[in-house]
């Protein structure tokens, strides 16, 4: 018999054997940290149903009508139904690469955009709200001045995978998972948000103009200025 949720955070109960639990894992298409951590669930569990995929891609109903034990999202963009989430009997848990300051989508961009000197990423218990269930860890770091969304990026999908495998331990040798004080500091950044931060316009001062490129930048630039009913999308610079 499956652990109840509510022992997840502090795993007792009867003797089970974690390596039955039936685990669904979402995640980020093309990635090579999202790979891996693949490849140790398929590994360690045998009842596992992977999928991966970009924000666009929509769920299938595969997904949507998963019941088991564990419901893992590694560095996904997709926001779950409330159903789902309560399909998984003993956690729904988020590796979110964001610390919890910077809740919701767009979260490096605006730290970026901020002037942050520190930033992280936070694994949590998920609710139907994005970014609001209860932190299980967090781990951060230092932000130099020349870093990019790019480089932060990477640092953070590091740590997620450091992070996905202390816990992944944590549940299969039966361990209480980590509970920590954190709190989610303000409401999630949504898309609208991000698309205002990518806007240029003639009239912004160059210095602010510069702050929005570097913040929305990622291998190339997402800036655009809109005039009527026309966009033009900036140009990465030919070096």
């Amino acid at each position: 018999m499956p652990l109840q949720k509510s022992s997840i955070t502090n795993l007792i109960v009867k003797p089970v054997n974690p390596k039955d639990f039936s685990i669904l894992f979402l995640c980020k298409k093309d990635n090579e940290y999202a790979q891996r951590a693949a490849a140790f669930v398929r590994e360690h569990f045998t009842d596992h149903l992977l999928f991966e995929g970009g924000r666009k891609d929509k769920l299938p109903p595969e997904v949507l009508n998963w019941r088991g034990d564990l419901l893992i999202s590694f560095i996904s963009s997709w926001i779950y139904p409330q159903p789902l989430l309560e399909n998984a009997l003993i956690a729904a848990i988020n590796f979110h690469p964001g610390s919890p300051e910077y809740p919701g989508t767009g979260c490096t961009n605006f730290a970026i955009y901020n002037g942050e000197k520190e930033y992280g990423i936070t694994c949590h218990h998920m609710n139907a709200t994005v970014d609001s269930g209860s932190i299980i860890q967090v781990k951060r770091f230092p932000i130099k001045e020349d870093d990019t969304v790019y480089s932060v990026t990477q640092q953070c999908y590091k740590l997620i995978e450091e992070s996905f495998y202390e816990v992944m331990d944590c549940i299969l040798n039966n361990k209480s998972l980590p509970v920590t004080n954190e709190q989610w500091k303000r409401k999630p950044y949504t898309r609208k948000q991000l698309d205002e931060l990518c806007t240029i316009t003639p009239e912004m001062p160059e210095e602010e103009i510069e702050r929005r490129i570097k913040a929305t930048t990622y291998k190339t630039p997402w800036a655009f200025t809109k005039i009527g009913n026309h966009i033009f999308k900036l140009q990465a610079e030919n070096k």
